[in-house]
């Protein structure tokens, strides 16, 4: 696999920085849905290496340049344009759609069409991500590995936990990291420590001590962890990005759509939730298959009309040309 150039392309155009901002918003609208990982939708939209590299640029040296007040240096440094068009879109996406997704999830037939779509993505992207991959036997070792671990992850129960603040500093740290590994959501990763709904109530309510608890754990978590990607990028790029598509493909068994609820209970509001889920054949007779069906091409032509906008080497757009 040819390793692409580890500098940072900062926006210089409008266009640029729209195409940043609506990447982020995708990031935000998949991290909110627990079992689809904003990472990726990174991955998707090609962002995904500039983006670690991007965070790991806050280290001792941007700490020397701020020392000095070298402002526009330090600026540049840490491609702040990059991060502030993506963030403000991951940003604006969390804010404005929260409360519908949490509405469309808590919706069995909503639920069906939502993940429907993303597993087109999702699936699109292994498929495109993949055929770039130089497939080894190591590679292919290391992609079980990561398809295993994606596995077992989504599939782990639900806890209840408490809501104090050093958990929820050390939730955060961990839902970062999940977030931003393809395949592996952040969301679920809050769902599994019990703080799902409670952080996605506070989020809704603009209820500020738990959002701070959480957003200082996320920031010293994707810091550190950024660091870890980066020299694994750096030297391992292969094996890596084989192994993130392995982690995509495990995640695949949480968001196939249709589902039927094993084992369930009622949450600190009462609310049913299901623990453990079993994944059925779709109900063709259903009123909303077609629909799920639609959306799920939608969502896999979409990866692969991006990605060959991109690359201009889509392997399913070389197959329609022929």
């Amino acid at each position: 696999m040819t390793k692409p150039k580890r500098d940072i392309s900062e926006p210089k155009t409008l266009a640029e920085y729209l195409r940043l901002f609506f990447t982020g918003f995708a990031m935000g609208a998949a991290d909110i849905v627990p079992g689809v990982s904003g990472g990726t939708m990174a991955f998707i939209l090609g962002v995904y290496e500039n983006l670690i590299n991007a965070i790991n640029s806050f280290n001792l040296d941007a700490i020397r340049l701020l020392l000095q007040l070298k402002i526009s240096a330090l600026l540049e440094y840490v491609s702040v344009r990059f991060l502030l068009a993506l963030g403000l879109g991951l940003a604006t996406a969390i804010l404005l759609l929260s409360s519908f997704l949490s509405s469309t999830m808590d919706d069995p037939g909503g639920k069906v069409l939502l993940f429907a779509f993303f597993f087109g993505l999702v699936l699109a992207s292994i498929l495109t991500i993949g055929f770039k991959v130089s497939w080894s036997a190591s590679a292919g070792a290391i992609f079980v590995v990561g398809a295993a671990a994606a596995f077992i992850i989504v599939n782990i129960v639900p806890a209840e936990a408490d809501h104090s603040a050093p958990t929820l500093f050390v939730s955060g740290m961990i839902a970062i990291t999940a977030m931003i590994l393809p395949g592996i959501s952040g969301s679920f990763m809050l769902l599994i420590m019990g703080q799902y709904d409670f952080v996605l109530s506070a989020v809704s309510n603009r209820d500020l001590p738990p959002i701070i608890a959480v957003g200082l754990g996320a920031v010293v978590g994707i810091i550190l962890f950024s660091r870890v990607l980066s020299h694994l990028l750096k030297h391992y790029y292969n094996l890596t990005v084989a192994l993130l598509v392995g982690f995509m493909a495990g995640s695949l068994w949480k968001i196939y759509p249709w589902k039927a609820c094993l084992e369930s209970d009622f949450d600190r509001h009462g609310d049913f939730r299901c623990l453990v889920e079993r994944n059925v054949a779709p109900d063709a007779s259903s009123e909303n298959f077609a629909l799920a069906i639609i959306l799920l091409i939608a969502g896999f032509l979409l990866v692969n009309l991006l990605d060959h906008l991109q690359s201009k080497d889509n392997f399913i757009f070389r197959l329609i040309s022929r």
